[in-house]
């Protein structure tokens, strides 16, 4: 049974009887759909299914049969395939910062074998899935089941001609390596906007590609969360400040990063204390290095609209006289009971590593100590690193917390050490503080506590809590990453 309240070839009808889901939970939706008769499977296992956290796609199923009216299936053509429409049910959260997509947006599933014939970008099937989508987002409340969640916002969405420009780059990158028989060598941090997303229902799943007898991980076509969370906040949400932009409108560009680095190369062997007066800036802060990267950009602050909605992190990297990085890259404090409940697949730090692209700004200090500006580069972590060494970290790091084996050796003078990754042990990660004093704590999870042993009279004033720590990237790790001529 279709709902006759719109009319399935105009988008627009679709739109405005989709904005009637607004401020109605997915609970709603199927009660609704029960009074009315318009469920298929009125059973009673039918809200417990599609509530379970391992039924995937549960909430967007729950769209489309109650409140649309037509059954859940995988066709390779639009939801709505008269007026070319597709359905995307998503989530948002809020954090400290905002509101931000909780994770990609998938399109469609990469048939190695099929991509290689398509004709270009405007005739591929993720194009045909992303052209003109009617956006869903609730709130994802941690603890709560998404089916008891709101749904928020209701729009239809293609994405602008700024952003087209680079999911068309995105696409002819990932297109490009299938092509090349390096399919298995994928990756999400490959590219931009569009990435390609591991999928499947295990880690030991492979699919034959057209190019190479090597099998591939089963991939997927999706907008990274990155950019999802820049279209929420500045497409969907009202009212929502936008960044600036570093391609102007009417600039042709054909290759965004190419143009990045050209833009950065053009005051190449500046000194620090000469792009500070360049750009009439005072402040001698940490930060100086990066905020000079994105005055040359052409931006007033530290915010580039390409860089947010792609996930591209700006890293300043400082090689000194003796041809050393200076120091080593930090990340965010990680929360033990976070941790401690995570596992490698849904962890922060590896899907941090394995969605970011960063741009290292590369500045070299000269016989006087002077840093000049040496140029930049692009740069993503590759596959075989992440699930080698930085996986053996955080499954190290992940299992001591959570087993309760952090073990603190303090010495009569009071110095502590623990049992954490040492960069000593690992050549691309370590663990390492992160607070700025010793009462900067989180708190341990529930039922462990620091194993303490204290020479002389010192002891531990809380086992149950501990200073921040964070993951970080060995400064001679980085070092070997950047492209030849940095080195010299």
């Amino acid at each position: 049974m279709v709902i006759e309240q719109y009319d399935q070839t105009d988008s627009q009808s679709i739109e405005t009887y989709g904005k009637g889901m607004i401020g109605k939970t997915f609970h709603d939706l199927y009660n609704a759909a029960l009074n009315q008769g318009i469920l298929r499977e009125a059973s009673a296992e039918y809200s417990t299914k599609h509530a379970s956290k391992n039924y995937k796609g549960g909430m967007g199923n729950i769209v489309e049969e109650c409140y649309f009216g037509y059954a859940a299936n995988s066709d390779s053509a639009a939801d709505f395939a008269d007026a070319g429409v597709e359905l995307k049910v998503t989530p948002y959260q809020q954090n400290k910062n905002g509101y931000k997509a909780k994770e990609r947006l998938v399109l469609t599933m990469i048939n190695y074998m099929d991509i290689v014939k398509e004709r270009d970008f405007n005739h591929s099937h993720v194009w045909k899935k992303a052209k003109l989508m009617l956006l869903v987002w609730y709130l994802h409340i941690k603890g709560q089941n998404d089916i008891n969640s709101t749904i928020d916002y209701v729009q239809l969405f293609t994405p602008p001609a700024e952003d087209l420009e680079i999911i068309r780059a995105d696409y002819a990158k990932i297109l490009s390596k299938i092509r090349a028989g390096k399919a298995h060598e994928l990756s999400e941090s490959d590219t931009l906007y569009l990435g390609a997303c591991t999928k499947a229902s295990s880690s030991k799943v492979r699919r034959d590609q057209p190019f190479s007898d090597e099998p591939a991980k089963p991939r997927a076509f999706s907008l990274k969360g990155c950019y999802m969370t820049y279209v929420l906040n500045n497409y969907i949400m009202p009212h929502k400040a936008t960044y600036e932009l570093i391609m102007r409108a009417g600039e042709p560009v054909t290759n965004f990063e190419q143009y990045v680095v050209s833009k950065i190369d053009a005051f190449k062997g500046s000194t620090v204390e000469e792009l500070c007066k360049r750009f009439e800036i005072k402040n001698k802060s940490k930060s100086i290095p990066s905020m000079l990267a994105f005055r040359i950009l052409g931006l007033k602050g530290n915010h580039a609209a390409e860089f947010e909605k792609a996930g591209i992190v700006m890293k300043a990297i400082r090689i000194g006289s003796n041809g050393k990085i200076k120091e080593n890259i930090s990340f965010p404090a990680f929360k033990y009971q976070d941790l401690a409940e995570e596992t490698w697949k849904n962890s922060t730090f590896g899907n941090y590593l394995q969605e970011t692209r960063f741009f290292f700004v590369i500045y070299k200090a000269d016989a006087e100590g002077n840093f000049h500006l040496a140029g930049c580069q692009f740069w993503n972590m590759p596959t075989q690193d992440i699930e080698g060494d930085v996986r053996e970290v955080w499954q190290e790091t992940h299992d001591i917390v959570k087993n309760g084996r952090i073990q603190i050796v303090i010495d009569s003078n009071g110095r502590a050490t623990n049992n954490f990754p040492k960069q000593s042990q690992h050549p691309i990660s370590h663990v390492r503080p992160h607070a700025l004093t010793k009462q900067d704590r989180y708190p341990l999870p529930v039922g462990t506590k620091l194993n303490i042993v204290a020479e002389g009279f010192i002891g531990w004033d809380d086992p149950n809590t501990y200073p921040k720590h964070c993951f970080w990237l060995n400064n001679s790790y980085i070092y070997n990453q950047l492209n030849q001529k940095f080195k010299s």
